[in-house]
């Protein structure tokens, strides 16, 4: 099994928003924290296959 970091909050309106921590551009957002999670899981899965067009990638490399 595949584990990501994920970034999310709720906004005041009761919105759940969120990011995968390695696509921050791409937020995606539920009406409750399951459907959050479940909506970055599809996010991913779109990104991984090519669905999305143009990604920006996010990581750490080490530097001396």
């Amino acid at each position: 099994m595949k584990t990501v970091k994920i970034v999310y909050w709720q906004e005041p309106d009761g919105m759940w928003l969120g990011h995968l921590e390695s696509f921050p551009d791409y937020l995606t957002q539920g009406e409750t924290l399951e459907e959050l999670k479940e909506n970055l899981k599809s996010l991913l899965a779109d990104l991984e296959e090519g669905g999305i067009p143009v990604v920006r990638y996010h990581e750490e490399i080490e530097v001396a």
